[in-house]
């Protein structure tokens, strides 16, 4: 366990907030945690973390925010309002951790973003883990599966309908907990490792949706069918149902991602990061049964 200041970035959001639970409840430390807005963090500091604002948007302010600090976990931004700020910031990021003299980098990353792939977001993380390369930096970079969370967007009308909209055809993917990226990154953070290494944080298998479909039948004890749609479909009747364009794309991005074996990755990182295995996404439905059953 590291004794080295630790600092968590994007500290108040809901990734941040739990590795601060974590960290603190096993005992690492001493936290610095940065946010925008450093009141929403005002619990923690009354827990003894260091809070203290950070703007990403800020790069003069970033480093004395940074400012002591011996390992850091880079949470990646929220920031896609418009193409490139996102990569800006992370960028910007990194040269104040190097002006503060940060040694280790922990950056939530995805999985698979090669330059092929389909999701339109994977260039900024590609570009992150391409600077983290050429960097001074020992790093540990996790790369995030499909958030087992995001299932209860789409699952809850599906159980109402009966059936199952995507474009995944038969492509799977090793959906992983928000919760479980929390603990591996935490546990990440808090190790006292050196060097660089890349890992794939996943649930514990690669499910196809027609899989997840016959998952969310059995927990809600309703039919439940998939339906592959050509992707110009899914998009179109994403529009239709209020979304705008540009999200509607996002989302069928992901979809074809899938469909082509981007997330079919599944491995016992989690485990190995936290000695406790990764929730399933039987597990998960399980225990957010009731969210997924008409109202």
């Amino acid at each position: 366990m590291a004794t080295t200041p630790l600092l968590v970035t994007g500290a108040a959001g809901q990734i941040g907030r739990r590795v601060l639970d974590l960290l603190l409840a096993a005992k690492a430390g001493p936290i610095i945690a940065t946010t925008r807005n450093p009141a929403a963090l005002a619990d923690y500091a009354a827990r003894g973390v260091d809070v203290r604002k950070a703007d990403f948007d800020d790069e003069a302010g970033l480093a004395a925010a940074f400012e002591g600090a011996g390992r850091a976990l880079l949470i990646s931004t929220d920031a896609l309002d418009r193409p490139g700020r996102r990569i800006a910031q992370q960028l910007a990021a990194l040269r104040a951790f190097e002006k503060a003299g940060v040694k280790h980098i922990v950056y939530t990353s995805f999985v698979n973003p090669h330059p092929a792939t389909k999701v339109l977001i994977s260039g900024d993380h590609r570009d992150t883990e391409a600077a983290l390369a050429k960097s001074s930096f020992d790093s540990t970079i996790l790369r995030n599966n499909v958030y087992t969370d995001m299932l209860l967007m789409a699952l809850p009308q599906a159980v109402a309908t009966g059936q199952w909209f995507t474009a995944r055809g038969n492509g799977a993917a090793g959906f992983v907990t928000r919760d479980d990226c929390a603990r591996a990154a935490a546990a990440a953070l808090a190790q006292d490792t050196s060097g660089r290494r890349t890992l794939d944080v996943t649930g514990p298998a690669a499910l196809t949706s027609d899989q997840v479909a016959a998952i969310a039948s059995k927990v809600s004890g309703r039919p439940v069918t998939h339906v592959s749609l050509p992707a110009e479909a899914l998009k179109e009747g994403m529009v239709k149902h209020g979304l705008p364009a540009p999200v509607a794309d996002l989302l069928v991005s992901f979809d074809l991602a899938n469909q082509s074996g981007d997330f079919a990755v599944a491995t016992d990182t989690v485990l190995k990061l936290t000695g406790k295995a990764p929730q399933s996404v039987e597990e998960f439905l399980t225990a957010h049964r009731a969210a997924l059953l008409p109202k």
